[in-house]
């Protein structure tokens, strides 16, 4: 069993109910336990900008799945909850991302770990610091506290 960091978003149609949906799934799937959830947080978009907020949160799971089995899990919620993939970086029900699996780094052409861009991104480091504020980022071998800065385009939205 390992303990793995999940970053969710969601910016189309109900997007409170599809991140407490999305949580579901996965902590009824077969090998994984939902162990903690962060607050709940209100972002602008990244990337492509001409779209609505996003609502994000991380989640902490315990998991006997190896990297690319929590890959499929993550995939199959999204699938579950009618992602469209269309627009890079674009509108989304749900997005349900690796963020960090234990101290281990993967990089092979489907999966990146730790999630490449997560030290970029406020609207995850954020609310990974909320539940895992001591875990260390491996490539970095920094804790996940000493990467947050403050951002005001990131607003709490709900514990």
């Amino acid at each position: 069993m390992i303990y793995a960091y999940l970053g969710l978003g969601s910016n189309v149609g109900e997007r409170m109910t599809q991140l407490e949906e999305a949580v579901s799934i996965l902590n009824h799937k077969a090998g994984i336990e939902v162990t903690q959830t962060s607050p709940i947080y209100e972002t602008e978009p990244v990337g492509y900008l001409d779209q609505p907020r996003f609502l994000n949160q991380c989640i902490e799971v315990h998991t006997s799945l190896n990297p690319h089995e929590l890959l499929k899990a993550c995939l199959d919620t999204e699938q579950q909850l009618h992602r469209v993939r269309d627009i890079r970086w674009g509108p989304r029900t749900i997005d349900v991302d690796i963020l960090l699996y234990g101290e281990h780094t993967i990089n092979e052409t489907d999966l990146v770990v730790p999630h490449p861009r997560m030290k970029e991104r406020a609207f995850v480091l954020i609310p990974l610091n909320d539940i895992a504020a001591n875990m260390i980022e491996p490539n970095l071998n920094r804790k996940i506290g000493s990467l947050v800065t403050s951002d005001d385009s990131v607003k709490k939205y709900k514990d």
